[in-house]
């Protein structure tokens, strides 16, 4: 089961938030502030985290910066009343992974956590094989027999996140929010330019091919080789 940990000081709305994500299945942990945060991620193991920024003794800014100069990776979600540009550039600064507005929208919000587990997950994985090909997260590398591509950032991601899931269609517009993130200003063209790269590419190896479904996105299709 995935563990969230929400970290908001405004006992309503937590307790809204943990019913919410309760009834989607989720194991729910709290903090009323930063500081006890920090003590339930010694006790439990999270898997995603839900932060205020307008906390007592450590706020949202603090607690991120704090997981992110100790080099944990679990992902950030902050969901705060501060709307100002400069409040958002800050959160991403410090490390947040994604960043909501109050009163939050909560179909977006289930849609952003799931967005953030899914890449979570294809961090975590760190290696995929398929056939003869072996693809390298870490080093963003492509390797068959003895060829080794290293791919551009977006390039590897997109194959990686493709050959993840084979036969499973994504949209453009899904690609784009867990590849590039929701805040990016880039059309989903540059999905279109991407896909046409990695084919390419990889146009002669015979494990795999990246296939467009008409209407829909792409899917990546394994070949028996």
């Amino acid at each position: 089961m995935v563990n969230i940990l929400v970290v908001e000081d405004e006992k309503h709305t937590r307790r809204l938030l943990e019913a919410i994500l309760i009834r989607e299945g989720y194991s729910v942990f709290h903090a009323e502030d930063g500081i006890k945060a920090l003590e339930a991620l010694e006790n439990h193991h999270i898997d995603l985290i839900i932060l205020d920024i307008m906390m007592p003794n450590m706020d949202g800014y603090e607690f991120a910066k704090e997981l992110r100069d100790g080099n944990c990776i679990i992902p950030i979600l902050m969901a705060t009343a501060k709307q100002l540009p400069e409040d958002k550039r800050r959160g991403f600064i410090v490390g947040t992974d994604d960043y909501m507005t109050k009163p939050i929208d909560i179909e977006e919000m289930l849609l952003r956590i799931k967005a953030l587990l899914r890449r979570a997950q294809i961090v975590n994985s760190r290696k995929l094989i398929v056939g003869k090909v072996m693809l390298d997260y870490d080093n963003l590398t492509v390797i068959r027999e003895d060829e080794k591509q290293v791919l551009p950032q977006k390039e590897f991601y997109l194959l990686y996140k493709l050959l993840s899931y084979p036969d499973k269609v994504f949209t453009r517009i899904q690609l784009m929010d867990e590849i590039w993130g929701m805040e990016t200003e880039s059309g989903d063209t540059t999905v279109n330019v991407h896909i046409n790269r990695l084919r390419k590419r990889f146009d002669t190896y015979p494990e795999f091919e990246i296939a467009s479904v008409r209407g829909l996105g792409y899917k990546a299709v394994k070949n028996s080789v």
